[in-house]
């Protein structure tokens, strides 16, 4: 496979990530936090590559990102009220918030009822998100190297495994979003990030 490196400044190169999507192929492209790789959240043959191309457990479920709150709905059923304190305080932003999924989403997503899901404040992710709808994505790098933060970077770790780079420039955060599981009476960080448990225990104190 051939990997592509177009700008992600040309709203043509965005329409040739759609059409790549559709077909099951896997797109990367910054956000803002790290560069992403992904697919669509609804194509379960295609999610089963980000495992293979990554080297990536299938234990390990992969995160969905959307475009706004309202795509919250069409991956998550019945979110928790906690979820949506906390996606209406730091949404967009660095914080993924694991929700129960619907049973719609294909299995290759997770092998459990749970899924993360994000809004990232980054304006290539918010134009690919919109057009193409809720992706499940994951960091552009081979799994146990680094994080990718520029297209040369993904390109160097996974160069020839994916179909196309979105090249954004270098990523402003170069930081993984916190992680919330939300599906228990009382928040719980899985992963520190960005957003501190204490910014977090604010907005839900506060009601």
């Amino acid at each position: 496979m051939k990997t592509e490196v177009l700008s992600a400044a040309k709203p043509e190169n965005l329409s040739q990530a759609l059409k790549i999507l559709k077909e099951g192929g896997m797109v990367a492209f910054p956000t803002d936090t790290i560069y992403g790789v992904g697919v669509s959240a609804f194509l379960g043959q295609a999610i089963a590559r980000i495992y293979d191309a990554k080297g990536r457990s299938r234990e390990n479920p992969i995160p969905i990102l959307i475009a706004n709150m309202q795509d919250l709905s069409r991956v998550s059923l019945s979110p928790p009220p906690m979820a949506r304190r906390l996606a209406k305080r730091f949404w967009p932003g660095p914080i993924t918030l694991i929700v129960w999924r619907k049973p719609t989403l294909p299995d290759e997503i997770s092998p459990m009822s749970t899924v993360g899901v994000r809004v990232p404040d980054h304006p290539v992710a918010q134009s690919l998100l919109t057009i193409a709808g809720p992706m499940a994505v994951t960091s552009a790098n081979r799994s146990g190297d680094p994080i990718a933060c520029t297209a040369s970077e993904v390109l160097e770790g996974l160069g020839g495994r994916i179909d196309l780079i979105l090249d954004g420039g270098r990523t402003p955060g170069g930081q993984p979003s916190t992680v919330v599981d939300c599906t228990k009476a009382s928040p719980r960080i899985l992963r520190e990030g960005p957003i501190s448990e204490a910014e977090i225990q604010e907005v839900l104190t506060k009601g």
